[in-house]
């Protein structure tokens, strides 16, 4: 779901913008590194609520460009990266569990069941007001998972902080029977081939 403004194809970059990432998630940080640019980090500071009747991709895209739009305010001449994460099952929102008690009622009840997962991606470059948004959706079926597995799982890993309970880039992924996505990397929260594009819509070349 694309918002565009300004029809002119990718201009190169400026050498005086910088990169912002809006977000203080390590896993969000960690992935950026992967493409080996120098960046910042920064606080976006939004409630994350939905809407009444907001459809999960819709709110995922606004509150990727609401925390990118929400730095470039204070970081001019940069390009921000904003992206969110909406997941949801049989027509839930999936909320993060924050404690062990709530991640083992949420992991059992996605036992052997499917979710999918809404990642937004917003680029926007505050020297031009332009932005780009891209939503990577990404199935997720879960193995039949028992309690001793649930148990033996949180003793290791602790993923209160994940939409789910499980973290797949860590050991979570012995949890999961199967992914479908065309951006693996947008179940981490940062979708890696879809920045790529929208970096160079910007006029950046991460190569």
């Amino acid at each position: 779901m694309p918002s565009n403004v300004g029809a002119k194809g990718p201009q190169p970059l400026r050498r005086s913008m910088q990169i912002v990432l809006a977000s203080t998630s390590p896993y969000r940080r960690a992935l950026l590194e992967r493409l080996g640019l120098p960046f910042s980090v920064a606080f976006p500071g939004i409630e994350e609520h939905p809407l009444p009747g907001e459809a999960p991709d819709s709110m995922a895209s606004r509150l990727a460009e609401a925390k990118a739009l929400s730095v470039a305010r204070r970081h001019r001449n940069s390009l921000v990266i904003g992206s969110d994460q909406v997941a949801i099952r049989d027509g839930q929102v999936l909320g993060k569990p924050g404690n062990y008690d709530n991640a083992v009622r949420q992991l059992r009840a996605l036992s052997a069941s499917e979710v999918l997962f809404h990642t937004a991606l917003c680029v926007h470059n505050s020297a031009n007001a332009t932005t780009r948004i891209r939503v990577v959706p990404c199935r997720v079926t879960f193995r039949k998972l028992d309690d001793g597995m649930i148990e033996r799982y949180l003793a290791r890993e602790q993923a209160y902080d994940c939409a789910g309970s499980a973290k797949a880039e860590g050991l979570g992924i012995a949890l999961i029977a199967k992914m479908e996505s065309e951006d693996p990397t947008a179940l981490i929260g940062l979708p890696l081939i879809a920045l790529v594009d929208l970096l160079h819509e910007q006029g950046l070349n991460v190569i």
